[in-house]
C-alpha cells in the first residue's frame, strides 16, 4: 500500500508553535493549493485548503522561517483520527508532514526531514544559472537507441 502526499501552497496564517507534555514540538497549519482547472473559471483560480502537522524540527523550522503567506513544500502521508467533541464523534483528515522545505524565503531554502531526526542548520540558497547546466550536459555523449531496444515499445 502506498500513503504519500506530496503538496506545495502558501500558509493561510502565522505558524503556532506547540510543546507536548514530553517536550516534543509541534505545529498545525493549512496550506491553500491552487487548483489548475475549476469546473468555474468565470470566478478566477479556486484553492483547496489542506490541514497538515508537523512535528520536531520541521515544526521549529516552520515556525522559526514561515510566516503567513509563505510558499511550503510538504512531502508526508495522509493520517485520521477522531475526538468526542462537544456534538459527538468528531473526524480529522490531515497530512502528517515527512519533509517540508520553504520555497523562495529570502533567508533560506531548506529542507527538514523529521523521520530521521536530523539537526538543522539554515544555508543560503545555491543560485544557478541556464549556463551551468548547459556545460554540463554539452561534454555527454548521446545516446543511439533503435526502437528494437525498447521493451515497451
Amino acid at each position: 500500500m502506498i500513503n504519500k502526499v506530496v503538496l506545495v501552497g502558501r500558509l493561510t496564517k502565522d505558524i503556532d508553535l506547540r510543546k507536548t507534555s514530553s517536550n516534543l514540538s509541534t505545529c498545525t497549519f493549512t496550506l491553500a493549493c491552487n487548483r489548475r482547472y475549476s469546473s468555474n473559471q468565470q470566478n478566477g483560480p479556486t484553492a483547496d485548503f489542506i490541514n497538515c502537522v508537523a512535528w520536531r524540527q520541521s515544526a521549529d523550522y516552520l515556525a522559526q522561517y514561515a510566516s503567513k503567506g509563505s510558499i511550503v513544500g510538504v512531502e508526508g502521508r495522509i493520517t485520521t483520527r477522531n475526538y468526542e467533541g462537544q456534538n459527538g464523534k468528531v473526524y480529522v483528515t490531515e497530512v502528517t508532514c515527512d519533509n517540508v522545505t520553504l520555497i523562495g524565503s529570502n533567508r533560506s531554502n531548506n529542507t527538514v526531514n523529521t523521520s530521521n531526526n536530523q539537526t538543522f542548520t539554515p544555508s543560503s540558497e545555491p543560485t544557478y544559472s541556464e549556463n551551468d547546466f548547459d556545460e554540463e550536459f554539452s561534454n555527454t555523449p548521446s545516446l543511439d537507441i533503435s526502437s528494437d531496444d525498447l521493451p515497451f515499445y
